[in-house]
């Protein structure tokens, strides 16, 4: 109808947005984490939305997103040199020897960072890139796999180039290799500068791969951050920085680094991370009791203040 072309509406900067109107008038919004859900709301996440969304915050939900726990199983992953369990854990090191034979990486039992990922700025690759000097200083090394912005693929295989034996990358995406690296890195990086939910972080705790993340977005929700006091109560199952640049970056590898150092710690860490449910039973059952509750509530209002 015309009187849908409106600022309540479809409008949009004199345009018509669907998406726009999908907000507008859906019964109920949902995205994939609580925290981005409210950050959607503000002019820096919002992109021109959020003003919308902030006068229909009643209806809007964030639901973490899961993982396929079958298929992302160390017990029983076929592509996995060893499997292993959170009671066998000592033999994830057949699987770290194999990530540094297929990245040609210097044998050794320093700490090994792993990526997984899109190679763009969202995902904060840049911010690796100017790290790297940094990580190879402390003798920590690196196995990447991914794809993405031109500029970036170009940087990591110069980084690689500068340093073999220690930064080992393959530009492209194969799935066996990505859960060698789950099942045989001890970190899985995700500096990213924004993150709705992120799957990494998942399925790298699914493996006792402990996450090194931005606070942001569902890494916010799905990853208790190490802290004196985490750590202390023996909660913690990964590391997160807030404000994202290379120094907090670079602590936050430093930080993983000592914990690391600490055979007993790091492994009560990977217990801690392999014992988070990151399935999709309790966000299926999230779905299915929003799904219920149209049906009892019926449609809502627009919401207008």
């Amino acid at each position: 109808p015309a009187e849908t072309f409106s600022v309540d509406g479809l409008e949009y900067y004199g345009g018509v947005s669907y998406l726009k109107g999908g907000i507008a008038y859906a019964d109920r919004i949902t995205t994939v984490s609580p925290t981005y859900a409210w950050e959607i709301c503000s002019p820096e996440y919002g992109m021109g939305l959020d003003g919308l969304l902030r006068s229909r915050r009643a209806v809007l939900r964030g639901i973490v997103n899961g993982i396929d726990d079958t298929a992302w199983n160390p017990a029983n992953d076929p592509t996995l040199p060893q499997r292993f369990t959170a009671e066998t854990l000592t033999r994830r090191t057949t699987n770290k020897r194999a990530v540094e034979e297929r990245f040609d990486l210097n044998r050794g039992d320093g700490i090994l960072h792993g990526v997984v990922s899109r190679l763009t700025t969202q995902k904060g690759m840049d911010l690796l890139v100017a790290s790297i000097d940094h990580l190879v200083s402390t003798g920590a090394r690196l196995a990447l796999i991914g794809t993405g912005e031109s500029d970036l693929e170009q940087s990591l295989s110069a980084v690689a180039h500068r340093y073999p034996g220690r930064v080992g990358i393959f530009l492209g995406y194969d799935e066996g290799l990505a859960h060698l690296i789950h099942g045989g890195c001890d970190t899985m990086l995700v500096p990213s500068r924004f993150e709705p939910c992120g799957l990494t972080q998942l399925s790298g705790m699914r493996y006792g791969c402990i996450p090194i993340t931005s606070r942001t977005g569902g890494l916010s929700d799905t990853v208790i951050a190490a802290s004196h006091a985490t750590l202390a109560n023996g909660v913690a199952t990964g590391f997160q920085f807030s404000t994202v640049d290379q120094a907090n970056l670079e602590y936050s590898l430093d930080f993983a680094a000592d914990c690391f150092a600490d055979p007993a710690l790091w492994q009560q860490l990977q217990k801690n991370a392999m014992a988070q449910d990151v399935s999709w039973t309790r966000s299926a059952a999230a779905y299915a009791n929003l799904y219920r509750s149209l049906l009892n509530d019926g449609p809502s209002p627009i919401q207008d203040d």
